[in-house]
């Protein structure tokens, strides 16, 4: 048998009473989706030919899976891709617009409770059709790396697409169970979030020219969808040991034949704790008490090492202030961690915004071991020469900026011995003496660490210069400056929603006809934004213009006075509710 191969393009006919998705390489295998109650039914050669005059038809590129909402069904469908590249030679694809498609036709029946509820999560699934850093292939898996790959049977490659997966880095896998049951296995399309998603997957492709010998880099990210969530409301981990914001990361060097691969995780520090939006611009941490905290630990470090073999945990958060005592609290779970070496490196003290070379003092610490750890090599003729024996573990708080950084750092080394390893470099080598080519290479993690960081906080990584120069720029630090504005709106206004979504597309909230209303039960979120900030933008204008006024008029003094006293009643409030005043997520609780 040859390798397993999706269908790539497909008819979607509308007809009044059912969809109808036709490969359009193979239109006498076919399916239909009832538009009444949702129910997924094979087509054959005979159903096929004998379904009457559509009212519309239109193209798409894949189906992503079924939702089962209080209405009924929806089913997502790709409608615009674009190829990005090639990944070991098979085709990639990025997903720019997908949509969900109603099948259902129960809400008439509904409460109005019911009818609230789902025009809610209607809400929530047209947040997600735009939903960033999606990824999928026709011929090829993504989920699963370059060395675990070069060890599984060939066998694994004839297996439907969903088969060779690894779950936990497919963004729709909840999605996928009714398809499976229907078994319609060539229609079904894992996507990979880099975010990894994810999990989220991103996917980026450098050409290089190292010395004339033709080289691709590809950068692959996996994001995990265990414990999806949004910046400020899916920190640390959940009971499981599962961590937020946990991404493999994967660079595969082609060149000469050869087939480098070398794997950096990142994930939110693994204990149980929280940092709850509260319109300040740095909310408080609160590490949660719990007497599960040191199994969490255990669970989580001990999936790492089943996965990867040696763990090293670099921890770049501040040894001072409220990340000192997060970090403080780490470290003294890592004592009781076995053959896991804990490495704690104050990134903003010894790097601070414009010394990146200072990293060099962190690989003087970790080089040895990071070398022993090593990376996976194959030849052209598959022979595996080399294994990767373990990964580093990086994190700082949300595992974005300072994060990025240094894995692009550790990523540079690793090139570097891995040029030297087949002669292209020698021992005095290195990729930044070749200007063009080293750029490059920076370019595809910064924009990485972007895509990473949209996924998670909603906008571009900060630090993002001294990936690709090394320090900071005038115009990196103004965008830096308007991405940081942009994440506390994101954070404070924006975020619960989106967390709701992710919560329902990842299978952590399902939703039940016959359960009560969780939305009931968790109440509306009436703003009072709105009102006090009116109240203050009037108070701090009225203020403003009766103290202009009361020099001319002794009387306004007091006008002054008691506006100013509003002003500050009013900032008083927005801060003693701030809490109150913020998107909050309505579905699951924060662990």
């Amino acid at each position: 048998m040859s390798r397993f191969k999706l269908h790539d393009q497909f008819e979607l006919l509308e007809f009044p009473d059912k969809y109808v998705v036709k490969p359009i390489e193979s239109p006498i295998e076919a399916f239909s989706v009832d538009r009444r109650d949702g129910n997924i039914k094979p087509l054959d050669e005979n159903t096929c030919s004998g379904t009457g005059n559509p009212i519309r038809v239109s193209t798409i590129y894949g189906v992503g899976g079924t939702i089962r909402l209080l209405a009924g069904t929806y089913l997502l469908v790709i409608t615009s891709r674009k190829e990005v590249g090639t990944f070991l030679g098979f085709p990639i694809f990025r997903l720019t617009a997908m949509k969900f498609l109603p099948c259902n036709d129960a809400l008439r029946f509904a409460t109005a409770q019911q009818k609230r509820d789902e025009a809610y999560f209607t809400t929530l699934l047209q947040s997600l059709e735009i939903t960033p850093g999606l990824y999928f292939s026709y011929q090829t898996d993504l989920t699963v790396n370059l060395q675990r790959r070069c060890k599984l049977a060939q066998a694994w490659t004839r297996k439907p697409m969903w088969k060779q997966a690894d779950p936990r880095y497919v963004w729709n896998w909840h999605l996928l169970e009714e398809l499976i049951e229907c078994k319609l296995d060539s229609f079904i399309v894992p996507l990979l979030q880099g975010n990894i998603l994810f999990l989220y997957l991103l996917y980026q492709v450098a050409e290089l020219q190292l010395k004339n010998s033709p080289a691709v880099i590809s950068l692959i990210s996996r994001r995990c969808t265990r414990r999806l969530g949004t910046r400020m409301w899916r920190r640390g981990a959940n009971l499981e040991g599962d961590t937020a914001n946990f991404v493999e990361s994967e660079q595969v060097l082609e060149i000469n034949g050869f087939k480098f691969s070398l794997l950096q995780v990142r994930g939110s520090i693994p204990l149980l704790w929280e940092q709850i939006v509260d319109l300040s611009y740095k909310p408080g941490l609160k590490i949660n008490k719990h007497e599960e905290t040191p199994k969490v630990v255990q669970r989580h470090f001990h999936d790492l090492c089943q996965r990867y073999g040696e763990i090293m945990a670099v921890d770049l958060t501040d040894q001072h202030g409220a990340e000192g005592e997060l970090s403080k609290a780490y470290a003294m779970e890592m004592e009781r961690i076995p053959n896991v070496r804990y490495v704690s490196f104050d990134f903003h003290n010894i790097c601070g915004t414009t010394n990146f070379d200072n990293l060099g003092v962190l690989y003087e610490q970790i080089g040895d071991e990071f070398e022993k750890q090593g990376y996976f090599l194959v030849d052209a003729d598959d022979n595996i020469l080399e294994e990767q024996k373990g990964v580093i573990r990086s994190n700082c708080i949300d595992c974005l900026d300072r994060t990025n950084v240094t894995q692009n750092y550790m990523a540079q080394k690793s090139l570097n011995l891995q040029l030297q390893r087949i002669g292209v470099f020698d021992s005095t080598e290195c990729i930044s003496m070749f200007e063009d080519d080293y750029t490059k290479f920076k370019t595809i993690w910064a924009e990485q660490g972007d895509e990473i960081s949209l996924q998670y906080a909603g906008t571009y990584a900060l630090k993002g210069d001294l990936v690709r120069y090394g320090k900071q720029t005038m115009t990196g630090a103004i965008k830096d400056g308007l991405s940081a504005m942009s994440r506390y709106y994101l954070n404070n206004f924006q975020d619960g929603v989106r967390q709701d979504a992710m919560d329902l597309i990842s299978g952590r909230y399902t939703v039940g006809s016959n359960c009560p209303s969780q939305l009931q039960l968790s109440g509306s979120q009436p703003s009072f934004l709105p009102v006090a900030s009116a109240l203050l933008i009037g108070g701090v204008t009225v203020t403003s213009f009766t103290i202009h006024q009361a020099g001319r008029n002794s009387q306004q003094y007091l006008a002054s006075a008691l506006w100013a006293g509003v002003t500050a009643g009013v900032v008083a409030m927005i801060k003693a509710n701030g809490r109150h005043l913020c998107s909050k997520p309505r579905l699951c609780h924060l662990i």
